[in-house]
């Protein structure tokens, strides 16, 4: 999520999630079945989504053969790398021992996941040295 990129909501969220799950191109009807039981719209209502998120930048519509398949334009890894910048900068000044702080004092986090954190971030420094 670049800067000049616009947020998700929930809903949004939930159809780009249902895009990214798939590796190529998908129909609405698709997408609308993969939310079932989350979220049971009117056709109408999903389609007024993805027009949307593609006046946002996030979908692309190519149309044929009287089909409207609808795919990324922004990956889940970028969309997610930028919304987690943004989090962090909003609601923890750029820290991210501030976040794990929080998260340990409101026993979020758990010491199994504590010790998972020490365990991946000593496996990221010794990839870094090699």
């Amino acid at each position: 999520m670049k800067n000049d990129q616009k947020k998700l909501g929930e809903a949004e969220l939930e159809i780009m999630q249902a895009i990214w799950s798939e590796d190529a191109a998908i129909t609405s009807v698709a997408i609308r079945d993969k939310l079932k039981g989350h979220r049971d719209w009117p056709l109408s209502s999903l389609m007024s989504s993805l027009y949307r998120l593609e006046d946002k930048g996030y979908v692309k519509c190519t149309r044929t053969e009287g089909m409207n398949l609808y795919s990324a334009t922004v990956s889940e890894n970028d969309y997610k790398a930028g919304a987690s910048e943004n989090f962090l900068k909003r609601l923890y000044n750029n820290s991210a021992r501030s976040l794990v702080t929080t998260l340990y004092k409101n026993n979020l986090l758990k010491e199994d996941d504590l010790r998972e954190l020490k365990d991946y971030i000593d496996e990221l420094e010794r990839e870094n040295r090699e």
